[in-house]
């Protein structure tokens, strides 16, 4: 297990989060160790013949451009990537809090309890969203010796195998064609980073900017995940699922972190909405059964798996999420339709092309300012 190196201090316990989660997370669908052995196998050959199929149809990037790892991992795998990501990111806000801690009455005695209570609870949620993801552009990855990542801050492609598996089972797809499906969603993300050199440090200074602004008292912030952690146990009490679907992002709105959020979602509108068009662009050419995947995947996604499972996307914000690639998507066709591929791809230009969100609604109002076409 990659050990985070004084984690058991501050706001959350990160090595009592990986071990909760490791805990916790569901077994994976029953497969042979030779079944096994040839589905990772599988992802890794598909993930690479993306890069291909993904460069075609984008005209983006070039064949030396990707320094990122692909790793086929398992939930447990999952886990400690996305504890490492999150200790990462989120260092500059629970630094901040734990400062804002350390000055009120009681606060070093709540400080041993509170992470570890923190990092059960976290540990918890990790373990819930584990089972779910299919696979994931870590776009701040530290690399480790068992999670490697890109040079230079660079970061690695995630691709789930047991959840892989079990999708594809439960939805009764076509295997080798569910795989190849997924990779070239997620290929896609690795290939928007990768061709655009900027997108990074611009997506990284927008997140630091909105954390930042934040001033949330920890106590509310333990308490809005201990909610979290609660509704997975069961724990809440009935008829109290609205309080609890509440989003996490929620805690932080002061007019200008409203700013950047704006900013951020149409950012990962438009990375999500690219994704879930390259898919179904690149898709009729190599996924012969991928009009069935589509819409069994679509089905999926639309109903969630129970009403908990529902009240935990609202309270993690997945429930924007899943907007964000329905939005998205439109507004990536509606804008390929009008001025082709290339034409969209002046939105990789710099962060004045990017759309904002009330261009994501409204295409032609991107294209207008984008591509200022001379009075006649």
């Amino acid at each position: 297990m990659t050990s985070f190196g004084g984690a058991s201090s501050g706001m959350v316990d990160w090595n009592l989060a990986v071990a909760t989660a490791t805990r916790l997370v569901r077994p994976g669908p029953e497969v042979s160790r030779d079944e096994a052995r040839a589905v990772v196998a599988e992802l890794r050959r598909h993930a690479k013949a993306s890069e291909g199929h993904v460069r075609g149809f984008t005209r983006m990037g070039t064949e030396d451009i990707h320094d990122t790892p692909v790793l086929v991992v398992d939930r447990p795998g999952w886990v400690r990537a996305n504890v490492a990501g999150f200790r990462e990111i989120l260092k500059p806000l629970l630094d901040k809090m734990q400062e804002r801690r350390g000055n009120t009455p009681g606060g070093a005695v709540f400080g041993a309890l509170g992470g570890k209570v923190t990092g059960v609870e976290l540990g918890m949620l990790l373990s819930f969203l584990a089972s779910r993801v299919l696979g994931q552009y870590e776009t701040f990855a530290p690399s480790t010796r068992d999670l490697p990542a890109g040079a230079d801050g660079g970061g690695r492609l995630l691709l789930v195998a047991p959840n892989i598996v079990h999708v594809e089972r439960e939805l009764d797809v076509e295997p080798h064609d569910f795989r190849l499906w997924v990779c070239l969603h997620e290929e896609t993300h690795r290939t928007q980073f990768s061709a655009v050199p900027w997108l990074r440090d611009h997506l990284e200074g927008e997140i630091q900017a909105f954390l930042a602004e934040t001033d949330v008292d920890p106590m509310t912030f333990l308490e809005r995940i201990r909610e979290a952690a609660q509704s997975l146990a069961g724990g809440r009490p009935e008829g109290d699922e609205d309080d609890g679907g509440r989003s996490l992002v929620e805690l932080v709105q002061s007019p200008a972190q409203r700013e950047i959020l704006a900013r951020l979602t149409a950012v990962m509108s438009l990375l999500e909405g690219h994704a879930d068009f390259v898919m179904d662009g690149v898709g009729p050419a190599v996924v012969p059964t991928v009009s069935e995947i589509r819409e069994k995947f679509q089905q999926r996604r639309a109903k969630g798996a129970s009403r908990l499972d529902m009240a935990l996307r609202k309270l993690l914000g997945l429930d924007a999420k899943l907007k964000q690639y329905k939005d998205g998507e439109r507004f990536v066709r509606a804008v390929v339709d009008q001025v082709g591929m290339d034409g969209f791809n002046h939105v990789w230009t710099s962060p004045n092309t990017l759309p904002t969100k009330a261009e994501i609604a409204a295409p032609a109002d991107w294209v207008a300012r984008v591509h200022r076409r001379a009075e006649p």
